[in-house]
């Protein structure tokens, strides 16, 4: 069974950081590109960031670039999204979603396997 589990998420201050995994079950990483989306309160998902499954090529959107990293290790089966200097529109469920493809995107609809979500709340 397909299954992917975010964990690392919680309250943290203006400035502060979290580091986010994505632990993938059932299948290898290895051949998917992942990614990562949020989604604030009212609002629709949004992808963040992205890490392609061959060369590893990232992709950030513009709001979070600078500030979040994305890295991968296929030997653990996991995605990692480093978030520093976090803002308080950085409030939001951040999910991360997995795709048999070469290729990155920040749409949800190129995704079909996702994970519950975590909650990554920034305020004082």
């Amino acid at each position: 069974q397909v299954q992917l589990v975010e964990s690392g998420g919680g309250l943290v201050q203006p400035g502060g950081s979290l580091r986010l995994s994505c632990a993938a079950s059932g299948f290898s990483l290895d051949y998917y590109t992942i990614g990562w989306f949020r989604q604030a309160p009212g609002k629709g998902r949004e992808g963040v960031s992205c890490i392609s499954s061959s060369d590893h090529i990232t992709y950030y959107a513009d709001s979070v670039k600078g500030r979040f990293t994305i890295s991968r290790d296929n030997a653990k089966n996991t995605v990692y999204l480093q978030m520093n200097s976090l803002k308080p529109e950085d409030t939001a469920v951040y999910y991360c979603a997995a795709e048999p493809t070469y290729y990155c995107s920040d749409s949800v609809s190129s995704f079909g396997a996702w994970g519950q979500g975590t909650q990554v709340t920034v305020s004082s």
